[in-house]
């Protein structure tokens, strides 16, 4: 099989030669590429089973949606955007005011030593929320309000999409790789515009409140994920951080965000691709409603730092259902642990996890450059390649203690 074929046979529920290993994020390596081709080639001299994500090369990462790559996000031409930075007894602040057609957005952010995006503050960042004196949405009106920055993904947009993804395709076509788009968003967007307290507390005071809020991103959704879905992906991914039962109760969540999902997945179904959802903590109570969306690949096992995830009752809960995709934490395992600690990980993750429906994988992340990291990178192929080969994966990696 090639990757690909690995890949797809992992996530369908079909029978892979092998367990394939596919990093779901690897800044430490992109850092060190001159691209993203660059970046595929590392992955495959690696032997590890590398994607192409359309997500990231289709369009890039524009300022105003950084942790949400995908179609560019444009905003209703009506719309006028004025930046300013204020000196303040709590320090220096960063406005934005999006004036639309139904009144004024207005967001401020403490300008921390920290802070990478200069005097901007960026629409859908992680960067925004802690730092947030005034979060963008708040109220009914500011909903109506929102709908303007919420605009569909156009005509100019989609070409922009197909000439910037066209290279990419033919380099999947080419290597025989799995071809990712995304990304999709719904809660975390939310928390983005409105800051995680006021979600968390308008779930449970101003649910209706909410509830239009989650539809209308929803619908904006729809439209990108059209967009990347008609490029002909293998696997449309929706990033789901904010998701788990660490923001919300089950309860809450197949009321605010079961219905768009259930919606979602059926149109990546629809158009011949796999759904993939990341969520690393807070999963366990919600594997139910994710297989009864038909989610086919929950992204971001992870034994450590997820709040309450169990390897084996996760399998357990999902055999012949749902992969898994994950099994090794990325950064107390993988950047701060021993080279022993790394192939014990991953011996438990392939044991508990394999063999059929498992994609291994750091969660969710190495960003690490130190060398401790890259021997334990090192340890986690070996170890990998040892046992999908039949080995114990108990040799020795030189380099490391």
């Amino acid at each position: 099989m090639v990757s690909r074929e690995l890949m797809l046979a992992a996530i369908s529920g079909g029978t892979p030669d092998w367990v394939p290993c596919s990093f779901m994020i690897f800044s430490a390596l992109r850092a060190k590429s001159r691209d993203d081709l660059d970046f595929v080639e590392r992955q495959i001299q690696l032997g590890l089973d590398a994607v192409v994500e359309l997500a990231t090369w289709g369009s890039g990462s524009g300022p105003d949606n950084a942790d949400l790559p995908g179609p560019l996000v444009r905003f209703h031409p009506d719309v006028q955007i004025r930046d300013w930075t204020e000196d303040t007894a709590k320090g220096r602040l960063i406005h934005r005011s999006y004036d639309t057609p139904a009144g004024p957005l207005t967001a401020a952010v403490r300008w921390t030593q920290d802070w990478r995006r200069g005097p901007h503050v960026p629409l859908f960042d992680d960067w925004v929320v802690p730092r947030a004196e005034k979060v963008l949405v708040e109220t009914d009106e500011d909903l109506d309000r929102l709908a303007y920055l919420l605009r569909p993904v156009d005509a100019e947009t989609r070409l922009l999409l197909r000439e910037m993804a066209a290279p990419k395709l033919a380099l999947a076509e080419k290597k025989g790789l799995l071809v990712v788009g995304g990304l999709g968003v719904g809660l975390d967007a939310a928390a983005w515009l409105c800051g995680h307290e006021n979600i968390i507390w308008a779930a449970a005071d101003r649910p209706e409140w909410l509830a239009r809020l989650m539809e209308m991103l929803h619908e904006w959704n729809v439209s990108r994920m059209d967009a990347m879905l008609e490029l002909g992906v293998d696997l449309f991914v929706r990033r789901a951080w904010y998701e788990g039962v660490d923001f919300l109760s089950p309860a809450q969540f197949r009321r605010f965000v079961l219905p768009g999902l259930m919606r979602e997945v059926k149109l990546a179904h629809d158009a011949g691709a796999a759904f993939g959802y990341i969520n690393t903590s807070g999963t366990m109570p919600l594997l139910g409603m994710l297989m009864e969306a038909g989610v086919n690949v929950l992204i971001g096992v992870d034994p450590v730092q997820g709040r309450g995830t169990d390897l084996r009752r996760m399998k357990h809960a999902t055999q012949g259902r749902m992969a898994l995709w994950g099994g090794v934490n990325g950064f107390i395992t993988m950047e701060q642990g021993t080279q022993q600690q790394v192939r014990a990980a991953v011996r438990e993750a392939m044991e508990a996890l394999g063999p059929d429906r498992f994609i291994l994988s750091p969660v969710d992340n190495v960003t690490g450059d130190s060398g401790q990291t890259w021997h334990n990178v090192q340890a986690l192929i070996e170890t990998w390649k040892e046992l999908r080969d039949g080995g114990t994966g108990q040799e020795h990696v030189g380099g490391g203690r």
